[in-house]
């Protein structure tokens, strides 16, 4: 039985069984050229298999290796961009508590560089590693993008003054296999590596030592994340149906809405921990989509918070959007509403009641009201928060995303859009090689 269950409630009604027939064609051939390697950007298809293919010697390796940094460090930084750090990201914020960062726990506290350019940022980083034993993993396929080197360089150099000659043993590289300044660095000084494959793409390479390592050295069980991904694997690439497979159901439906005018999709959730998982996502569909004037806008919302601020455009904003509503079923602790004699604050129904039942109550208003003021939502529920259920999200939500970026026409798996920016920054920096950009 999957794991991800998607619910169709409060989309049914913007969505015609004919419509649904035509989609259900679609994504079965999306998914035949997906499976068969015979679309666009096909050499990129190695997360796929990761969830079954990952070599255990590797895991073992990871595992072992995390256990070893903890021993030294109570401080992992990971450095990276996109989908350098964002997977790793994800999946530890959505595990550990909100208030992790001011705990002393059994395992290193994990904080992230090289995805900013803020000097203040790293003002206050080094300030406190000065004071914290620390190792850091540096993740890039070349290690040259410009936001991840300057933060290499700037915590290499903290370390050699810091821990001198023992350095090295705090420096872990994750890089390609053969190539890259980064692979050179990591032979030169002798650094513990790890590989990218290269048949992977950043924002695809969770459940490669990308995420796993990060994970592992949070005490997250990594394995139990891959069956996960491996349960939804043999879902997702074995049915051919809506009914059976949740991810071929999530692309149609949300096809369906965008050829409709619906532009927008804001992926939401009534759990501050999984803002990240939104992140990630933002990253995995809006670079995978976003291309050729093409591609719905992803957009995420954390509520009840964010219905303070933004419900009121999603209830009578322009009708250019709709929801895909993350519901877990069952929290991991309980807090319930204390009685008291005095009822000032107007809120003695709720006495007695757990957090859990009245945020359901909160949920199931708002995707009624939402509803009402003609939003399609895309329900997507999952049991709980672990590391199996994650495991089994992320793979759906990168299969979905192969599916749905054939459907539309477009390559999934290229980015082409993102080097424009670069030129303009290096030429502006005065970068060898752009200077003749530098006068446009």
């Amino acid at each position: 039985m999957s794991p991800i269950t998607i619910l169709t409630d409060y989309v049914a009604k913007y969505v015609t069984p004919q419509e649904l027939a035509q989609a259900e064609q679609e994504t079965q051939q999306a998914q035949q050229t997906l499976l068969g390697g015979t679309g666009a950007g096909n050499d990129f298809l190695g997360w796929l298999t990761l969830p079954t293919t990952i070599d255990k010697q590797v895991l073992q390796h990871i595992k072992t290796e995390a256990a070893t940094q903890a021993q030294w460090s109570d401080v992992i930084v990971v450095i990276g961009i996109g989908g350098s750090y964002l997977g790793a990201r994800a999946v530890i914020e959505a595990l550990q508590s909100p208030f992790a960062p001011m705990q002393k726990g059994e395992h290193p506290t994990i904080l992230f560089a090289g995805h900013t350019l803020s000097e203040d940022y790293y003002h206050h980083l080094l300030q406190l590693l000065d004071k914290r034993d620390y190792s850091i993993v540096v993740v890039s396929k070349s290690g040259t993008t410009t936001e991840p080197a300057v933060a290499f360089r700037i915590l290499k150099a903290h370390l050699n003054y810091k821990y001198g000659a023992d350095a090295s043993k705090r420096i872990l590289v994750i890089t390609d296999e053969n190539k890259g300044a980064l692979h050179d660095i990591a032979q030169r000084e002798g650094y513990h590596s790890y590989i990218i494959p290269d048949n992977v793409g950043g924002r695809f390479s969770v459940l490669t030592p990308v995420g796993l390592l990060p994970i592992a050295m949070a005490g997250f069980d990594i394995e139990s994340l891959l069956r996960g991904a491996a349960e939804m694997q043999e879902l997702c690439t074995h049915t051919t149906t809506l009914a059976e497979n949740p991810a071929l159901h999530y692309a149609a439906l949300r096809n369906i809405l965008y050829r409709k005018g619906r532009k927008v999709e804001m992926l939401v959730n009534f759990t501050p921990s999984l803002c990240y998982i939104s992140e990630w996502w933002k990253q995995l569909y809006g670079e995978s989509e976003g291309k050729e004037g093409r591609g719905i806008l992803p957009h995420s919302l954390s509520f009840t918070t964010d219905l303070h601020s933004m419900g009121q455009y999603v209830q009578q904003g322009e009708r250019i959007l709709f929801e895909s509503m993350l519901t877990i079923n069952q929290a991991q602790h309980s807090v319930n509403v204390p009685p008291q004699e005095d009822n000032t604050d107007g809120i003695g129904y709720l006495a007695n009641r757990s957090l859990t039942d009245i945020n359901a109550k909160a949920q199931q208003g708002t995707a009624i009201a939402h509803h009402n003021g003609n939003v399609p939502i895309i329900g997507i529920n999952i049991p709980q928060i672990d590391e199996y259920t994650l495991g089994a999200l992320i793979y759906f939500f990168e299969f979905a995303c192969g599916i749905s970026g054939y459907m539309l026409g477009v390559n999934p798996f290229d980015q082409p859009g993102v080097e424009a920016y670069k030129k303009n920054m290096f030429a502006l920096l005065g970068k060898p090689g752009y200077e003749d950009y530098r006068p446009q």
